[in-house]
């Protein structure tokens, strides 16, 4: 089987204290996407100008992930600029050029179409909607939200919560959108709203997952040295992802397992600049981590 993420393509520049690193391979697409790879084949669906670097093209066919679904359009690709704190769980956008992004309309090949797993990165909910109404039947749908599209796209996100099976969101987020402070009542109040699984990202602390098997409390891998966490949640996610899709059985057997294996693949890419440190890791470093955390979490 195979995965559909759909999600943005980017180019990211980033700084922080101790280094800068110009126009980077990022987007939320571009991570999820070599984050799956790691366990199944990938189905890509972005956009990019043509000023794309034809490196990361190659890079992502390092990973087998499948451009059929890619748009190269004539403009610039979007770009994001930000600056982390010394503290890297406080950073700020410097500046965000949406290029051909801002009029992207994600268009599905017919071979897409009827991917059994899809994963609707962080875009507007319109553009996830989009998608959707493009697909046969999936299995499992899985979609990731930010505090952006609880502000300007609220109602378009409610209806899609009615749509997924489960919704990945942060701890803020999560309380943003259920106007409650506690956690376990929040996930409580969105289930209501649709998703049958909810995971909240709670950063170096691991995320949780709530369903009709109660909660999971997944623990983030420990980091010696952080040098740019932009994209561990999608890759998160992602890993998350491509391994439901590689193992059999019902979702509600292997999701803490690949709650587990994207909280490694995260820890990765929290250790290189965009997906510099995530493009060079081997399934069995990832596999080493996941065996770790197994002994570190068990009592």
């Amino acid at each position: 089987m195979s995965v559909l993420i759909v999600g943005s393509t980017a180019l990211d520049s980033i700084k922080t204290p101790k280094a800068e690193n110009p126009r980077l391979l990022g987007g939320s697409a571009s991570h999820a996407a070599v984050a799956a790879s790691f366990f199944s084949p990938v189905k890509m669906v972005g956009v990019v100008g043509n000023d794309f670097p034809k490196a990361y093209l190659k890079l992502y066919r390092k990973h087998r992930i499948d451009l059929a679904g890619l748009q190269i359009q004539e403009g610039k690709t979007f770009h994001w600029s930000g600056e982390y704190e010394v503290n890297m769980n406080n950073r700020r956008t410097l500046a965000t050029e949406l290029g051909v992004f801002e009029h992207f309309s994600p268009s599905l090949p017919d071979g897409h179409k009827s991917t059994p797993y899809v994963l609707l990165a962080n875009i507007a909910p319109a553009l996830q909607h989009h998608v959707l109404d493009q697909m046969w039947k999936p299995k499992f749908v899985i979609a990731d939200t930010m505090d952006l599209w609880l502000n300007i796209a609220l109602d378009d996100l409610l209806r899609l919560l009615k749509r997924i099976d489960a919704l990945v969101l942060n701890d803020s987020e999560a309380r943003q959108l259920t106007k409650t402070d506690n956690i376990v009542e929040a996930v409580r109040i969105i289930h209501k709203m649709g998703p049958r699984h909810v995971i909240i990202k709670k950063g170096e602390h691991g995320s949780i997952l709530s369903n009709k098997d109660g909660l999971f409390m997944c623990p983030a891998y420990p980091l010696k040295q952080v040098k740019d966490p932009t994209g561990a949640g999608d890759s998160f996610v992602g890993a998350l992802i491509g391994y439901l899709t590689a193992n059999r059985g019902p979702v509600e057997k292997n999701l803490r397992r690949a709650m587990v294996h994207g909280s490694v693949v995260a820890s990765f890419c929290c250790e290189g600049f965009g997906l510099t440190k995530t493009t060079q890791v081997r399934r069995k470093e990832i596999l080493g981590r996941v065996r770790e955390l197994e002994k570190l979490t068990r009592f």
